[in-house]
């Protein structure tokens, strides 16, 4: 089935047009290459914090990750004792404030992988994680299947996942599937495929409670092990793609 006629099959899932708000940004990979105004594409081991912070396996490449058909193609391979996968961010390129967040995307499966979509605060760089926040839109992890978690990492909960929701999705590796985050100085709204999974508005937004009141920037990316998505890696899963057809930002 190409993409248009996978489009039109899944048309009536996507909030094609938020109420209230209009399309300010897209990507929909449609080029031969990735748009480096939009992209930044990160290597290596995340060393001097190697592992990624996470003890992750994986070693970040460009040539892991190909716009094919339409798609972001993002392939984790074991190559020889070594796993490679690849990660893209829009840091310094494309950060919003406030929005509805939309990705459409087909996960990948088998323990040891750790795909996802997520956002980190603009100013990572000044105050250091977690007090930057971070706003995890879609993570899946193949030890633990039919299951997607969203979550929020903050000061407060720093070392400690308390803002965070875990749920059960029978269908969620068949095909793609729509998550989102509708966000607003007061809360963020999760979603996949439509339907609200969890909520995040604490009573007192302080610094350390709510860092979402400043820009963010996506990231998409497909870790091996690690302390979530490890420790046991299954070698004979690989290799596994994680297809991202769009990223839509609505304000």
């Amino acid at each position: 089935m190409n993409k248009f006629l996978i489009i039109l099959f899944v048309s009536t899932l996507s909030l094609a047009q938020p109420k209230g708000k209009k399309l300010v940004w897209e990507e929909q990979f449609n080029a031969k290459e990735l748009d480096l105004n939009n992209w930044n594409v990160e290597l290596g081991d995340g060393c001097p914090n190697c592992g990624w912070g996470n003890n992750e396996r994986q070693l970040y490449t460009k040539e892991n990750q190909q716009l094919k058909d339409g798609y972001l193609v993002i392939t984790a391979k074991k190559e020889g004792e070594k796993y490679t996968s690849s990660r893209i961010t829009t840091k310094g390129k494309k950060e919003f404030q406030y929005g509805y967040f939309e990705a459409k995307a087909k996960l990948p499966v088998g323990s040891g992988i750790w795909p996802a979509f997520w956002m980190l605060g603009a100013n990572i760089d000044k105050v250091g994680w977690p007090k930057c926040g971070e706003i995890d839109i879609l993570e899946y992890v193949g030890k633990e299947p039919n299951t997607v978690f969203t979550s929020l990492h903050t000061q407060d909960s720093h070392g400690n996942t308390i803002n965070t929701k875990k749920t059960k999705i029978a269908t969620i590796e068949q095909g793609f599937h729509l998550y989102a985050i509708d966000w607003n100085p007061e809360k963020i709204d999760f979603y996949v495929d439509n339907q609200l999974v969890y909520t995040f508005n604490p009573e007192h937004k302080t610094e350390a409670i709510w860092p979402y009141n400043q820009p963010f920037y996506f990231l998409v990316n497909m870790a091996i092990g690690g302390n979530f998505g490890g420790p046991e890696v299954d070698d004979a899963i690989f290799p596994q793609e994680f297809k991202i057809d769009y990223i839509k930002v609505y304000q």
